[in-house]
């Protein structure tokens, strides 16, 4: 049996089954249903084997996935195969999920994860050098209202390359805590429940990593 890719293996659970009239009236209003429950309630569903549960679940996270995921490889083709990486993770270990933390919080602790064995895997095949394309620091949402003149982009590609290269460069712990922070907005509790880690220990991991960036970008000042 042919191995699939992780954006052809997330594909699964998308496909339609095959329905008549009838049945797709009453799939719109099961979505609906679906669209209005919590994610503990979806997961409890999907465990049960609901497909469909499990689809909305992606569909509710697969962009904060994806940016997380781009905070790390800073690639937009490696970030879409991370975060799918990481649902088929979560769809693996569904079973073992005991709702003694949120969906949420275990779910993107997973996420966390892949990227961080991701950049490590990385580090083995010394794969040193970063997207020449990087267009900000943060995955771009939208474009400027005004266009940028010739020398502004040029400084801002030379600062988008170095803030890059420069969050890179940073610990792992670190560089984890501000890609959830500033990427996400994630709380301190939060990215504290994520890394399973004290508070005080995130803020330390913030405080050095601002520092580290500054002192790397100062040049640029």
């Amino acid at each position: 049996m042919a191995c699939l890719a992780p954006a052809e293996e997330l594909e699964i659970f998308r496909r339609p089954l095959h329905s008549d009239a009838s049945t797709r009236v009453s799939a719109k209003g099961r979505a609906s249903q679906l669209a209005h429950s919590g994610d503990e309630e979806l997961v409890a569903l999907a465990q049960q084997g609901d497909r469909r549960a499990f689809e909305e679940l992606i569909e509710r996270h697969e962009q904060k996935a994806y940016h997380i995921a781009f905070g790390f490889a800073r690639d937009r083709e490696e970030a879409k195969d991370l975060s799918q990486e990481a649902f088929l993770k979560a769809f693996s270990y569904l079973k073992k999920f005991d709702g003694r933390s949120s969906f949420y919080t275990w779910f993107y602790r997973i996420v966390v994860n892949v990227c961080l064995d991701y950049k490590r895997r990385a580090k083995r095949t010394a794969a040193g050098e970063f997207d020449e394309t990087i267009e900000s620091q943060m995955e771009p949402s939208h474009n400027p209202a005004r266009p940028l003149a010739p020398e502004q982009h040029v400084l801002a590609g030379q600062l988008s390359r170095k803030v890059a290269v420069a969050l890179q460069a940073l610990p792992a712990k670190q560089r984890t805590a501000f890609i959830l922070k500033n990427n996400q907005g994630m709380s301190v509790r939060e990215i504290a429940e994520t890394m399973e880690t004290a508070e005080g220990t995130v803020k330390v991991h913030l405080h050095r990593a601002v520092t580290a960036l500054r002192q790397s970008l100062a040049e640029l000042a």
